[in-house]
Protein backbone atom coordinates (compact mmCIF):
# COMPACT_ATOMS: atom_id res chain seq x y z
CA UNK A 1 0.00 0.00 0.00
CA UNK A 2 1.33 3.51 -1.26
CA UNK A 3 1.70 6.56 1.27
CA UNK A 4 -1.34 8.45 -0.95
CA UNK A 5 -3.34 5.56 0.46
CA UNK A 6 -2.54 5.04 3.93
CA UNK A 7 -3.13 9.32 4.22
CA UNK A 8 -6.73 8.97 3.13
CA UNK A 9 -8.06 5.51 4.06
CA UNK A 10 -9.06 3.25 1.57
CA UNK A 11 -8.20 3.21 -1.62
CA UNK A 12 -9.77 4.73 -4.33
CA UNK A 13 -11.82 6.75 -1.09
CA UNK A 14 -11.40 10.13 -3.03
CA UNK A 15 -13.53 8.77 -6.23
CA UNK A 16 -16.40 7.91 -3.87
CA UNK A 17 -16.58 11.37 -2.17
CA UNK A 18 -16.13 13.24 -5.66
CA UNK A 19 -19.35 10.40 -6.59
CA UNK A 20 -20.94 11.49 -3.06
CA UNK A 21 -20.80 15.26 -3.96
CA UNK A 22 -21.85 14.63 -7.90
CA UNK A 23 -25.15 12.94 -6.48
CA UNK A 24 -25.87 15.69 -3.76
CA UNK A 25 -25.60 18.54 -6.21
CA UNK A 26 -27.57 16.30 -8.94
CA UNK A 27 -30.52 15.79 -6.28
CA UNK A 28 -30.77 19.63 -5.56
CA UNK A 29 -33.27 21.82 -7.82
CA UNK A 30 -31.48 23.95 -10.53
CA UNK A 31 -32.04 27.74 -9.80
CA UNK A 32 -32.16 29.52 -12.92
CA UNK A 33 -32.89 33.32 -13.68
CA UNK A 34 -34.90 34.41 -15.50
CA UNK A 35 -33.53 37.20 -17.04
CA UNK A 36 -35.45 39.29 -18.97
CA UNK A 37 -38.25 38.55 -17.93
CA UNK A 38 -37.32 39.05 -13.92
CA UNK A 39 -34.95 41.67 -13.05
CA UNK A 40 -31.69 40.59 -11.10
CA UNK A 41 -31.13 41.70 -7.94
CA UNK A 42 -28.16 43.82 -7.88
CA UNK A 43 -25.66 44.56 -5.03
CA UNK A 44 -26.47 48.28 -3.90
CA UNK A 45 -22.75 49.51 -4.84
CA UNK A 46 -22.78 47.73 -8.70
CA UNK A 47 -21.21 49.50 -11.39
CA UNK A 48 -23.55 49.66 -14.35
CA UNK A 49 -23.27 53.14 -16.53
CA UNK A 50 -21.80 56.17 -15.58
CA UNK A 51 -23.83 58.89 -15.11
CA UNK A 52 -22.92 63.17 -15.59
CA UNK A 53 -24.31 65.90 -13.35
CA UNK A 54 -23.81 68.68 -16.04
CA UNK A 55 -24.07 71.53 -13.76
CA UNK A 56 -22.00 70.28 -11.24
CA UNK A 57 -18.61 70.08 -13.75
CA UNK A 58 -16.31 72.61 -13.83
CA UNK A 59 -13.94 71.26 -17.00
CA UNK A 60 -11.28 70.53 -14.14
CA UNK A 61 -10.23 67.53 -16.60
CA UNK A 62 -9.36 65.47 -13.80
CA UNK A 63 -11.13 62.39 -15.11
CA UNK A 64 -9.83 62.63 -18.51
CA UNK A 65 -6.32 62.91 -17.43
CA UNK A 66 -6.86 60.44 -14.58
CA UNK A 67 -8.60 57.57 -17.06
CA UNK A 68 -6.46 54.69 -18.05
CA UNK A 69 -8.31 53.92 -20.81
CA UNK A 70 -8.07 57.43 -22.49
CA UNK A 71 -12.25 57.27 -23.23
CA UNK A 72 -13.35 60.33 -21.80
CA UNK A 73 -13.29 63.39 -24.00
CA UNK A 74 -13.77 66.94 -22.77
CA UNK A 75 -14.04 70.25 -24.73
CA UNK A 76 -14.72 73.56 -23.53
CA UNK A 77 -14.42 77.47 -24.01
CA UNK A 78 -14.01 80.25 -21.47
CA UNK A 79 -17.02 82.67 -20.51
CA UNK A 80 -16.48 86.38 -18.78
CA UNK A 81 -19.05 86.74 -16.29
CA UNK A 82 -19.99 90.02 -14.79
CA UNK A 83 -19.28 90.11 -11.41
CA UNK A 84 -21.14 93.36 -9.22
CA UNK A 85 -19.18 94.90 -8.01
CA UNK A 86 -15.29 93.68 -9.22
CA UNK A 87 -13.27 95.69 -11.11
CA UNK A 88 -13.22 93.39 -13.76
CA UNK A 89 -15.19 90.48 -15.21
CA UNK A 90 -14.26 87.44 -13.90
CA UNK A 91 -14.08 84.00 -16.57
CA UNK A 92 -15.68 80.44 -15.92
CA UNK A 93 -15.36 77.65 -18.37
CA UNK A 94 -18.13 75.86 -20.14
CA UNK A 95 -18.72 72.66 -20.72
CA UNK A 96 -19.07 71.98 -24.56
CA UNK A 97 -18.49 68.22 -24.80
CA UNK A 98 -18.36 65.02 -22.15
CA UNK A 99 -18.73 61.99 -24.11
CA UNK A 100 -17.25 58.66 -22.27
CA UNK A 101 -16.77 55.59 -24.72
CA UNK A 102 -18.03 52.86 -23.26
CA UNK A 103 -16.44 50.27 -25.93
CA UNK A 104 -13.21 51.49 -24.35
CA UNK A 105 -14.12 52.03 -20.65
CA UNK A 106 -13.09 49.26 -18.01
CA UNK A 107 -15.63 50.07 -15.37
CA UNK A 108 -12.72 50.99 -13.18
CA UNK A 109 -14.24 54.19 -11.32
CA UNK A 110 -11.39 55.95 -10.88
CA UNK A 111 -12.86 58.82 -13.13
CA UNK A 112 -15.64 58.89 -10.51
CA UNK A 113 -13.37 58.91 -7.67
CA UNK A 114 -11.12 61.36 -8.62
CA UNK A 115 -13.57 64.05 -9.28
CA UNK A 116 -13.61 66.42 -6.44
CA UNK A 117 -17.46 68.65 -7.60
CA UNK A 118 -19.47 65.02 -7.51
CA UNK A 119 -19.80 65.58 -11.24
CA UNK A 120 -19.97 61.58 -11.56
CA UNK A 121 -21.84 58.97 -10.39
CA UNK A 122 -22.26 55.36 -10.58
CA UNK A 123 -25.67 53.83 -12.22
CA UNK A 124 -26.76 50.45 -11.66
CA UNK A 125 -28.27 51.06 -15.30
CA UNK A 126 -26.93 47.78 -17.39
CA UNK A 127 -29.42 47.58 -20.37
CA UNK A 128 -27.56 49.37 -23.08
CA UNK A 129 -26.19 47.36 -25.31
CA UNK A 130 -26.17 48.62 -29.33
CA UNK A 131 -26.18 47.23 -32.18
CA UNK A 132 -23.53 49.02 -33.77
CA UNK A 133 -20.21 49.75 -31.65
CA UNK A 134 -20.34 53.33 -32.53
CA UNK A 135 -23.07 53.69 -30.48
CA UNK A 136 -21.28 53.11 -27.12
CA UNK A 137 -20.04 56.99 -27.46
CA UNK A 138 -22.04 58.51 -25.13
CA UNK A 139 -22.42 62.13 -25.26
CA UNK A 140 -23.29 64.51 -22.26
CA UNK A 141 -26.86 64.65 -22.98
CA UNK A 142 -27.11 60.62 -22.98
CA UNK A 143 -25.38 61.04 -19.65
CA UNK A 144 -27.01 63.59 -18.30
CA UNK A 145 -30.30 60.86 -18.93
CA UNK A 146 -28.62 58.25 -16.59
CA UNK A 147 -28.74 60.58 -13.62
CA UNK A 148 -32.49 60.05 -13.19
CA UNK A 149 -31.21 56.25 -12.37
CA UNK A 150 -28.79 56.70 -9.70
CA UNK A 151 -29.78 55.61 -6.52
CA UNK A 152 -29.27 58.01 -3.23
CA UNK A 153 -26.71 57.69 -0.97
CA UNK A 154 -26.79 55.01 1.75
CA UNK A 155 -27.39 56.17 4.96
CA UNK A 156 -24.55 57.35 7.53
CA UNK A 157 -23.26 54.23 9.83
CA UNK A 158 -24.00 55.49 13.42
CA UNK A 159 -21.07 53.20 14.79
CA UNK A 160 -18.81 55.06 12.43
CA UNK A 161 -17.41 58.83 12.40
CA UNK A 162 -19.40 61.48 11.97
CA UNK A 163 -18.86 63.45 8.73
CA UNK A 164 -17.00 66.61 8.74
CA UNK A 165 -20.13 68.99 8.37
CA UNK A 166 -21.75 67.17 11.05
CA UNK A 167 -18.15 67.83 13.75
CA UNK A 168 -18.06 71.43 12.24
CA UNK A 169 -21.29 72.17 13.05
CA UNK A 170 -20.76 71.02 16.71
CA UNK A 171 -17.75 72.48 17.31
CA UNK A 172 -19.58 76.03 16.76
CA UNK A 173 -22.74 74.90 18.88
CA UNK A 174 -20.13 74.04 21.25
CA UNK A 175 -18.46 77.77 21.61
CA UNK A 176 -20.31 80.35 23.40
CA UNK A 177 -20.93 82.98 21.57
CA UNK A 178 -18.71 86.61 22.75
CA UNK A 179 -19.99 88.77 24.86
CA UNK A 180 -20.76 92.28 22.90
CA UNK A 181 -18.60 94.99 23.80
CA UNK A 182 -21.00 97.75 25.26
CA UNK A 183 -19.99 101.26 24.58
CA UNK A 184 -18.98 102.75 28.71
CA UNK A 185 -19.16 106.47 29.70
CA UNK A 186 -16.02 108.60 29.62
CA UNK A 187 -14.30 108.88 32.58
CA UNK A 188 -14.54 112.89 33.60
CA UNK A 189 -10.91 114.27 33.81
CA UNK A 190 -10.01 116.31 36.80
CA UNK A 191 -9.28 120.05 35.55
CA UNK A 192 -5.78 120.92 35.59
CA UNK A 193 -4.66 123.81 38.14
CA UNK A 194 -3.93 127.38 36.32
CA UNK A 195 -0.76 128.91 37.15
CA UNK A 196 -1.50 131.29 39.94
CA UNK A 197 -2.33 127.95 42.19
CA UNK A 198 -6.59 128.01 42.22
CA UNK A 199 -8.05 125.77 40.58
CA UNK A 200 -10.15 126.74 38.05
CA UNK A 201 -13.63 127.39 39.08
CA UNK A 202 -16.62 124.70 38.03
Amino acid sequence: MSERSEATGLPGSGLVKGLAVTLKTMTKRATTAQYPDVAPELPPRSRGVIALSEENCTVCMLCARECPDWCIYIDSHKEEVAVPGAARPRQRNVLDRFDIDFSLCMYCGICIEVCPFDALYWSPEFEYAEYDIKDLLHDKDHLGEWMATVPPPPAHDRNGEPAKEETAAARKAAVPAAPVDRPTAPAVRPERPTGDGEGASA
